[in-house]
């Protein structure tokens, strides 16, 4: 949800694609697999138009790896994580969007002593383990070998060679760094995809301002 905010990943790959596609953003605040599973046939439709759908990321497990203990609302057990998560690849390839057109992203790296500080203003204890996220994060990209689709490995490649808290606004949450390198590694994955796709319109020099409907129609 927040991938639109000034600055998200989200409004990013929307600036570099204005005159190609409409990146259209469904992420939810708080969902987890369980939920999301239930509701992708409302958010994607086989009358949403397939053959037009360059590609689909389905970025999950921050939430379902919440500790059971501490977060059971927002918890999914491990096992059942993959299982939608396949689940939601079936649905979608039910609707002809193919695995090569599908991106999984795995949950980034938790910092925990930052997000530690978040649970405590809330009055509540560390809700989240990066070890368990990592856990996940495997899930997710052993689902996407399993299903053939492209995975991006954010909790490996945020915490290759490097301190990691910068990409996290609160130990949780991409900051803005955080969202320019998820944007930089999804385009690299994208690009190949969205570089054969024509502008959408002409641009303004090149229409015959003389017989425009020659141009535009």
């Amino acid at each position: 949800q927040f991938s639109f905010q000034e600055n998200g990943w989200g409004a990013s790959l929307a600036e570099r694609l204005v005159r190609k596609c409409d990146v259209v953003n469904r992420g939810l605040s708080g969902y987890n697999t369980r939920w999301a599973k239930l509701i992708l046939p409302r958010l994607i439709s086989r009358s949403t138009g397939a053959e037009s759908t360059v590609a689909v990321t389905i970025f999950f497990g921050a939430n379902d790896s919440a500790l059971k203990d501490l977060n059971p609302k927002q918890h999914v057990p491990l096992e059942e994580y993959a299982a939608n998560l396949k689940s939601m690849i079936q649905y979608l390839k039910s609707v002809d969007i193919t695995e090569d057109r599908i991106i999984l992203i795995t949950p980034p790296p938790l910092q925990e002593s930052a997000w530690e500080k978040e649970c405590l203003a809330k009055g509540d204890k560390l809700n989240r383990r990066n070890a368990t996220t990592g856990e996940y994060a495997q899930a997710c990209v052993q689902v996407a070998r399993d299903c053939g689709t492209d995975v991006l490995d954010l909790w490996t490649l945020m915490q290759k060679n490097q301190d990691f808290s910068s990409y996290l606004s609160d130990g949780l949450h991409l900051s803005t760094k955080g969202n320019s390198f998820l944007a930089a590694q999804l385009w690299s994955r994208l690009e190949k995809k969205l570089s054969a796709l024509p502008s959408l319109l002409p641009y303004w020099r090149d229409v015959d301002h003389t017989n425009p409907e020659a141009s535009l129609l």
